[in-house]
């Protein structure tokens, strides 16, 4: 499983490719002009639980326990007066995501007649951050722990990026609590382990924290096809501030970790389990290919970017129903919010 770190070359593919960690990834970041101090005046530190960071609405805590005291972030929102359907939605974050990036979602839903839950997942945003070995086991225990918490039987699925990944976990091991699964971009469609070789977690924390202010800031543009620049940047702005928090070493290390668990676990073979309705979502343009930058040469020509794995996955899988966006990146629901709307609605309806 020891291998030596990837050239700073392939540091960078290595990022491009990557589906989904918070908003964040990267090390203490300057840009070229400006020195750590100067950074320092222009930016606050972000603590790496995201405190003091806008979240649209009250963000509470569960209690969890993984071997020592967590916190398990989330946000309930009622559907709005006088339209309530009686019914709930989970929306599950992507890896680089905070759940800020679901507001607009969130507000459609309420209006549409759901309540909406919004968990940070356990090692993300603004949920508590142990090192630990992390799977997608403990990710759909803390979840359902969630929704036993808040009364909910059964529930709607919308899982993104990881999310989706997570969401596929959670609606195969356990049918009975999933209403209806959407996945939007979600990845783990490809067995990463086919193509790939093991990494440590010292090599995944290295290329965490070889990143500097301008590779992160393409890395992010890479997501997005149709967002203006000034959409995202506040992506940028939040692993910048990330950087400069006293833990943030505990942060790259739980990157490192969370990384591992998508490579050991992939939801390929997942989908053909499946019992409850899905609809599979993804944009034509999307291109993430989750630690592509680790694969040899000849390796990378044969792992297919999201959009193409999505239309595999729909081919073996015919009962899904499956939705391409034109134009669209990794974030349909940022980059084409009218028509991914109205494909959540059609579907859940």
């Amino acid at each position: 499983m020891q291998q030596n770190a990837p050239s700073h070359a392939s540091r960078r593919a290595f990022l491009a490719g990557a589906a989904a960690t918070p908003l964040l990834a990267a090390a203490p970041v300057r840009a070229a002009s400006e020195t750590a101090s100067e950074k320092e005046k222009t930016l606050e530190p972000l603590g790496i639980c995201f405190e003091g960071w806008p979240y649209p609405g009250p963000v509470k805590f569960l209690a969890l326990d993984h071997g020592e005291p967590t916190r398990m972030a989330y946000m309930d929102f009622p559907a709005a007066v006088g339209f309530a359907k009686n019914r709930a939605v989970l929306l599950l974050h992507g890896k680089n995501f905070d759940s800020s990036y679901w507001t607009e979602t969130i507000a459609f839903l309420r209006r549409a007649g759901f309540r909406v839950i919004v968990p940070d997942q356990i090692g993300f945003n603004k949920s508590s951050k142990p090192i630990r070995t992390y799977s997608f086991a403990d990710l759909v225990a803390n979840t359902l722990a969630l929704a036993d918490f808040l009364g909910l039987r059964t529930f709607d699925l919308i899982g993104h990026s990881t999310g989706g990944m997570l969401a596929v976990h959670l609606a195969a091991k356990h049918p009975a609590r999933v209403n209806k699964l959407i996945l939007e971009d979600p990845i783990g469609m490809v067995d990463y382990r086919d193509h790939i070789a093991p990494q440590t977690v010292a090599t995944l924390e290295q290329a965490e924290a070889a990143t500097d202010e301008a590779g992160y800031r393409a890395f992010v543009a890479r997501y997005f096809v149709k967002l203006p620049a000034a959409r995202y940047e506040p992506f940028v702005t939040a692993r910048l501030r990330l950087a400069l928090s006293g833990d943030y070493p505990r942060y790259l290390r739980v990157v490192a970790l969370t990384y591992l668990m998508i490579y050991n676990e992939p939801a390929r073979r997942l989908f053909a389990t499946l019992k409850p309705k899905t609809l599979l979502m993804a944009g034509d343009q999307d291109q993430s290919t989750p630690l592509i930058g680790y694969a040899t040469p000849d390796a990378r020509k044969k792992i297919p970017p999201l959009f193409q794995a999505a239309r595999d996955m729909a081919k073996a899988h015919p009962a899904l129903r499956h939705v391409e966006f034109a134009g669209v990146g990794h974030v349909p629901h940022l980059e084409a919010p009218e028509d991914f709307e109205r494909e959540v609605l059609a579907f859940l309806s």
